[in-house]
């Protein structure tokens, strides 16, 4: 095997391991937490609260050695209070713009769908662009830059319902759920995680996160594969399954994700199952159902309707 590639699955391992110390009983949402961070992409988790979805971004950035900024979003909450501010200084006679809490490698964007749309829309162009604009004058953010937003279930009082735009980009939407009764019971009777999370030293650096990146980049992906992901995005456009099919960014993010999630298993190629375990968590929140009798379950339903490649 590669040495760097062998260096690269250790380097893998041992971010697993350690999240999954803080996180319990939680692997397979982990890997797919970092197969999202290592695709480039940016994370929703819709859960209720009290699961573990802010100890997960958090213990993703302290692991990743990202700087962090929890921002709980509220309904009162204005754009300005997210991108930052430009201030009229009397020295040097000029507007002086100060950072808002936007300006770290990882956001967490806390009961997003707490905030008003006009406050939603204000991280569309932070996300895409990786750069913000205020008062005309763009900043850049730095760099690497993920934003993980977390959501309460929208039949609960005082949401606002996240428009197709916002959802769309976001790579991968997550279910944390309740953990097992053994997971439980050692988060009943174990440390704080609070205090875990304190002592906790990163694993990597942002720059060997960056090293992660760019090996994604490298996993091989054969024709064969490409051609599945297009039946995938072809059925969702022409199936009649859904208002409205997926689009590129959305077939670009499945290649992305599946490249990370081989890479994560120790391989150095896709295959159609890293396809059919990714595909379920990107089209969940993109794709909206006409026929709702179909049930909660359709994401597994869809990969099932697609001839997988030889």
């Amino acid at each position: 095997m590669n040495q760097a590639l062998n260096q690269t699955y250790q380097t893998i391992d041992t971010v697993l391991s350690q999240v999954n110390d803080v996180v319990l009983g939680k692997g397979e949402v982990v890997k797919r937490a970092l197969s999202c961070l290592l695709a480039r992409g940016h994370l929703l988790i819709e859960d209720s609260p009290g699961v573990g979805k802010t100890t997960l971004a958090h213990t993703l950035a302290k692991t990743l050695g990202l700087s962090f900024q929890r921002i709980q979003f509220t309904s009162d909450m204005l754009p300005a209070d997210i991108l930052g501010v430009s201030i009229f200084e009397r020295e040097p006679s000029a507007f002086r713009f100060h950072p808002g809490p936007i300006f770290h490698q990882l956001v967490l964007a806390d009961e997003i769908n707490r905030a008003t749309p006009r406050t939603q829309s204000a991280l569309l162009e932070a996300m895409e662009e990786h750069q913000v604009t205020v008062d005309g004058e763009t900043h850049r953010l730095p760099q690497p830059f993920f934003v993980i937003a977390t959501q309460n279930p929208a039949n609960q009082i005082g949401t606002f319902e996240l428009p197709e735009s916002q959802l769309d980009r976001f790579m991968m939407r997550l279910h944390i759920g309740f953990p097992d009764a053994r997971a439980e019971r050692a988060l009943l009777t174990g440390r704080e995680r609070r205090d875990m999370l304190e002592d906790m030293q990163p694993a990597i650096t942002a720059e060997q996160l960056r090293e992660l990146q760019t090996a994604v980049s490298e996993v091989q992906v054969s024709e064969h594969l490409i051609d599945y992901v297009q039946q995938i995005l072809l059925f969702t456009r022409e199936s009649g399954w859904f208002n409205h099919g997926l689009s590129p960014r959305a077939g670009l993010g499945i290649v992305s994700t599946a490249r990370s999630w081989a890479l994560i298993h120790h391989r150095d190629h896709v295959l159609p199952e890293d396809v059919q375990a990714v595909v379920p968590y990107l089209v969940g929140h993109r794709l909206q159902l006409r026929d709702q009798s179909k049930g909660d379950d359709w994401p597994e339903a869809l990969i099932k309707q697609i001839a997988v490649p030889h």
